[in-house]
């Protein structure tokens, strides 16, 4: 008998998702535990597994279409099986169906009114990579317009970026400063998926939970060359970001009172040191989370922050490894600023801004007027005031700076 595929919830804050490619073909028989296809969720792309065996007998949501939780997006059976009844209803039974589009700039007509270029080509028949798809989904580029250089004309991501960099360099005879090298390419970028999801979770937390925000100025030295010894010799570099994981473990040891989460009639105090690191993609942030911070040393911390990294620029993270995280870093140090705040990740309640390491003249206090040139960090930490007290945040802040300038040993943190 004939059995609609509904689209499941595939992580807890799911409402919709895309497909992003069909791994089965109309016509192809699958066995339970067979991918099916891969959707696009609010965090990650997630491979959608059988419950049972039969043949994919007709696809209803194509590559790129979205559909609601509870919406038929395919139809299954016998080969050759009768399921003109189901097609019939089809629409009824998905209302929130659409075709694919292909996001591409509006053009202003003669009126002031915009209006949408016609596509010449169906993304459905286009061979594109599910990572190229997100990027010219991002960047509002016209598949259509690409090239592919992947096997059988498959556009993947170099095409894209190609397509991008030449959209926006100026010609050798253009001043890039110039209004005519200057290039905007507009249009409307629907709000969903991920950027949706991370609408909804910071504007909850911003404005539910009352931000206070402290601020401390660290001596980097002791960090650098603890640092530096750690790599000497090494092929890959331990990031800076798995020192400072590890050092707020060891503060979160000290003062659980932080590493807690507010629930509304009770305060959860977690068990472990769950840290979170937010990671910038093309279609938004997500925040990989490495689990049991406070027993693992910062080799074998910077070996899974490396894997989870990697797993989220692919789309690959599972759920578990990007949820729940007790403590958060943002390190935009990378980009320059030298300080920033940030809105706290629930369920944690706090989270840890990191700026940029700046040398600074700075007047010693042991040593009577000597004025040094030494690496500085500015460090924000951000605190929800109904689980953590003011005087709570500042001790906290206190020690973590005091790991990093005074009790930071190389004999501390090896272990791996």
């Amino acid at each position: 008998m004939a059995e609609k595929i509904e689209m499941i919830a595939l992580s807890p804050t799911m409402e919709t998702g895309t497909i992003v490619e069909w791994q089965k073909k109309e016509g192809d028989s699958f066995s339970a535990g067979d991918v099916l296809c891969e959707v696009e969720t609010d965090k990650a792309t997630m491979e959608y597994e059988a419950f049972n065996e039969g043949t994919l007998l007709k696809i209803i949501v194509p590559e790129g279409g979205t559909a609601s939780i509870g919406e038929v997006i395919a139809v299954s059976g016998k080969k050759g099986e009768d399921i003109s009844e189901i097609l019939a209803n089809s629409d009824k039974l998905i209302p929130g169906k659409k075709e694919p589009e292909v996001n591409k700039p509006a053009s202003a007509s003669s009126s002031g009114t915009e209006q949408s270029a016609p596509n010449t080509m169906s993304e459905k028949r286009i061979k594109v990579s599910p990572l190229a798809r997100r990027i010219a989904k991002s960047k509002s580029i016209d598949l259509s317009s690409v090239r592919g250089s992947g096997p059988d004309g498959r556009i993947v991501k170099r095409d894209i970026e190609a397509v991008f960099n030449k959209a926006v360099a100026p010609t050798a005879s253009e001043d890039v400063f110039s209004s005519a090298g200057a290039r905007f390419q507009g249009g409307t970028i629907p709000v969903v998926g991920m950027r949706k999801v991370i609408a909804e979770r910071l504007s909850s937390s911003k404005y539910s939970a009352p931000h206070y925000y402290l601020k401390v100025s660290v001596n980097a030295e002791r960090l650098l060359k603890a640092r530096e010894k750690l790599n000497k010799n090494r092929k890959e570099r331990v990031s800076l970001n798995s020192f400072l994981i590890k050092i707020a473990a060891e503060a979160l040891v000290r003062h659980p009172e932080v590493n807690s989460s507010w629930q509304g009639s009770s305060i959860l105090r977690f068990g472990s040191a769950d840290i979170g690191l937010a990671v910038a993609l093309d279609n938004g942030l997500i925040t990989p989370v490495i689990k049991n911070c406070e027993q693992k040393g910062i080799s074998a911390i910077d070996n899974e922050l490396k894997t989870l990294i990697k797993k989220a620029k692919t789309g690959k993270l599972s759920q578990d490894e990007y949820s729940n995280a007790s403590f958060t870093i943002s390190n935009l140090g990378s980009f320059g600023i030298e300080e920033f705040t940030a809105i706290i990740n629930p369920p944690g309640s706090a989270i840890l801004a990191v700026g940029e390491i700046k040398k600074e003249p700075i007047v010693l206090e042991d040593m009577e007027e000597e004025i040094r040139i030494i690496p500085v960090l500015k460090l924000v930490l951000s605190c929800d005031h109904r689980v953590i007290d003011g005087a709570v945040g500042a001790v906290f802040l206190r020690d973590l700076k005091a790991f990093i300038e005074e009790r930071l040993k190389m004999e501390k943190f090896k272990k791996v």
